[in-house]
């Protein structure tokens, strides 16, 4: 080998030296005796000094450990709170404290073991009881004894419980990344073209596909001089039965709005729809739907229900919008207000979900209204996408790795 090309082999090592984890922020004395040794082994075959390993660790080279043990947890404390809604959590605090372990145990495992087909529910209490009787023995004389070996056949049955659970959640998540697919087709991908307006978005699902919607349209087609309207919404309950309501949410609204109609009667015969469809109210939509006129920068709008859009002006004054009506979808009869504001330039609109004020961190504490008023009340004198980054960021220092709980929508509306 060459002096280049030894120096070019050193380069390829050092960095993933370089960017291993520090080690000095593990406060769990239980973690830090379990990953200690396997620290080595690690760095060893992420810098590609391991091969016996390198299948394992080739998809995580370049990451840092700790973020994939931050993965780790958030996937674990998601999995403890969708079996923990199984729990009777309030009878357990009634028993005393040496008994509750045992409880706790014993309603996790059948919040597991019901929410399994019955066919696998058998598999599984076969493999369970295979191996309690691996674990029996019989004596029968000084000389004999009688024991179960059924390790390898309960294993060989966990196994392929393990492999019907992975096959089945693959199969829905190739369905969902296909849903989801179809739901970005409803949306924009890129914002229009506005004069006197700058504008921006961003939207992130819980799950594969949501319930918020977003848009920002020429209801009379592609021209620039006519009114825009602008659209925020957020259908109740989450993944795919509110990503199917915004769909034909979506749908109705471009209907209506194509036919040329002012925005208190788009408004009124948006909630007549929804109301029809929303199974007696319980799938309600908030939404606000609003106009906007480019040459005098006039913008009016309706809050039906929603998290009301914070007006930023260029004097750090703020306003909320929260001028409307009832949730769409739950009263046909409703009458809708509207309001009119004049912006000017440099004012900012923050269009948003209640996923952003409700993101939780990893001590269960929320973002809050707090903490999102005070983000915007700081923001500089920037672009629509550079103040969604500027927002968004402030949220996920906030939140870190913890999972989000709901969609999580944010539209930026800057007159120019």
């Amino acid at each position: 080998m060459s002096d280049a090309d030894s120096h070019s082999a050193e380069l390829d090592v050092e960095p993933a030296v370089e960017n291993d984890v520090s080690w000095s922020n593990i406060d769990r004395s239980w973690r830090g005796h379990l990953c200690l040794d396997v620290r080595g082994v690690l760095q060893g075959s992420i810098a590609g000094g391991n091969a016996p390993l390198e299948p394992l660790v080739a998809p995580v080279r370049g990451r840092q450990l700790d973020e994939l043990w931050g993965q780790f947890t958030a996937d674990a404390r998601a999995s403890y709170g969708f079996y923990g809604r199984d729990v009777d959590w309030e009878q357990i605090q009634k028993l005393p404290r040496w008994r509750r372990p045992f409880h706790v145990a014993r309603q996790f495992f059948w919040a597991l073991l019901l929410k399994m087909s019955p066919a696998r529910r058998v598999l599984a209490l076969i493999a369970i009881a295979m191996f309690i009787l691996s674990s029996i023995k019989f004596r029968v004389d000084d000389n004999f004894t009688f024991d179960f070996r059924f390790e390898v056949a309960a294993a060989v049955l966990f196994l392929l419980l393990l492999s019907l659970e992975l096959a089945d959640k693959v199969t829905m998540k190739r369905d969902l990344e296909i849903a989801r697919e179809i739901q970005t087709w409803l949306v924009p991908s890129h914002p229009p073209t506005v004069p006197n307006a700058d504008i921006a978005f961003a939207t992130r699902p819980q799950n594969s596909v949501a319930g918020d919607y977003y848009d920002a349209f020429y209801p009379a087609g592609d021209a620039p001089d006519g009114k825009l309207l602008v659209v925020i919404a957020d259908v109740a309950g989450k993944s795919v039965p509110a990503a199917l309501l915004m769909a034909t949410l979506q749908a109705s609204l471009r209907t209506i709005a194509g036919e040329g109609v002012s925005l208190d009667i788009l408004v009124t015969r948006l909630n007549r729809y929804a109301c029809a469809h929303s199974l007696g109210g319980l799938r309600f939509t908030t939404a606000v739907i609003a106009e906007f006129e480019p040459q005098t920068r006039r913008f009016t709008y309706v809050n039906a229900g929603h998290n009301a859009p914070i007006l930023h002006r260029t004097n750090d004054s703020m306003e909320q919008l929260d001028i409307g009506g009832l949730p769409l979808g739950i009263e046909p009869s409703v009458v809708y207000e509207q309001a009119t504001l004049d912006l000017n330039a440099g004012d900012s609109l923050i269009f948003f979900t209640d996923g952003v004020v409700e993101a939780f961190n990893s001590a269960g504490e929320e973002f809050g209204n707090e903490r999102w008023l005070s983000a915007i009340r700081n923001l500089p004198n920037i672009s629509a996408q550079q103040t969604l980054q500027f927002l968004m960021k402030r949220v996920d220092n906030f939140v870190g790795v913890t999972r989000q709980s709901d969609d999580i929508t944010c539209l930026i509306f800057r007159s120019i």
